[in-house]
């Protein structure tokens, strides 16, 4: 594939219904490529974040209600396809604490049925979403792609499972696969599960004494749309099958200066209190993420225009205008811990 990779092709996103799929999604609608949206069936009929796109965007989409555990389904959702973008995934940690079965199932087996489906129907080039958490704790900063793997959570431990997975088919059957690693993706319509939502979400319901978890480890955080420009950019490379790449900002920040970034952006004194039961068991803790991101720029030409501090400051901001919109707070329960 060269630059014009996805031109003329179907492209399948699967999770297209989340966060980060729901964004992808709509940027490709919008660059003009034909897209199949994979959203995980339920009796609601619902597109999860889909549901909210622009409606020409909605006219353009094809839905395929479905889920990643059937083999048989995601063989169905697949053919016709030339490139697959994999997003499905479980990735709340909290709950992976409570339910690892199903990220067994979900995570590692889901993987394997894209990656089977793509060798069986002769796909030209999957992208499977993997994670920083599966570095664990940085053992040398910043993070290259040759960091060692830790699953220091169940979740971190099931994205690992996938990875390898989705590499081995590579290595043994030529399936043309690329790991995409993303680092800590926020933005707007992130779960409040994470840190960024949960500060912002609170503080916009007028809540001053915030609930939060550990303060002191330190993430990359990576604004959305760079996130998803990464994912474009190492798809339309000819150089990235085969390869695992980084996808982060470069710049490092501990979750509680983040916290105070966020309520001067806001103009809100706040207090924190620590919540006993948004903290991880002491190994499980992931203390220190920093992306080294020079191989996207090197092999797909990538960089964030959202890095560094005052990049950081401007996803924020963006971040935090979409969140006070009330049709888009009203969506959210600030008060409540949502493992």
């Amino acid at each position: 594939m060269n630059k014009t990779g996805l031109a003329n092709k179907k492209i399948l996103v699967t999770g297209a219904c989340g966060f980060i799929g729901s964004h992808l999604t709509e940027e490709l609608i919008r660059r003009g490529f034909a897209v199949r949206a994979f959203v995980w069936y339920n009796s609601f009929n619902s597109w999860g974040w889909l549901d909210h796109s622009e409606p020409e965007i909605k006219k353009s989409l094809d839905v395929f209600s479905g889920d990643i555990r059937d083999p048989h389904g995601v063989k169905t959702a697949m053919k016709g396809c030339d490139v697959v973008f994999h997003l499905a995934a479980l990735i709340g940690i909290p709950y992976s604490y409570h339910s690892p079965d199903t990220y067994v199932d979900t995570n590692i087996k889901g993987t394997l049925n894209v990656v089977q489906a793509a060798r069986e129907l002769d796909v030209a080039k999957v992208l499977h979403t993997s994670t920083s958490e599966v570095y664990g704790t940085a053992r040398f900063v910043p993070i290259t792609e040759d960091h060692p793997l830790q699953g220091q959570s169940p979740y971190s431990a099931s994205k690992i499972g996938a990875d390898q997975i989705a590499m081995s088919f590579f290595l043994s059957f030529g399936t043309p696969v690329s790991i995409v690693r993303p680092f800590n993706t926020y933005g707007p319509r992130q779960s409040a599960r994470a840190v960024i939502p949960t500060v912002i979400t609170q503080i916009a319901s007028g809540i001053r004494q915030i609930k939060l978890g550990s303060l002191h480890p330190t993430r990359d955080f990576n604004y959305i749309k760079d996130t998803v420009n990464g994912f474009i950019a190492i798809a339309e490379s000819d150089k990235t099958t085969g390869e695992v790449i980084n996808i982060g900002s470069n710049y490092e920040i501990s979750v509680g200066d983040t916290v105070k970034l966020i309520a001067g952006l806001m103009e809100t004194e706040i207090t924190v209190d620590t919540d006993a039961q948004r903290i991880r068991p002491e190994n499980s803790e992931v203390e220190r993420l920093w992306a080294d991101n020079s191989k996207a720029k090197k092999l797909a030409g990538w960089k964030p225009a959202y890095g560094q501090h005052e990049g950081f400051k401007k996803g924020l901001r963006e971040t935090i205008n979409w969140f006070l919109n009330h049709e888009h707070l009203k969506q959210y329960k600030p008060g409540e811990y949502n493992i």
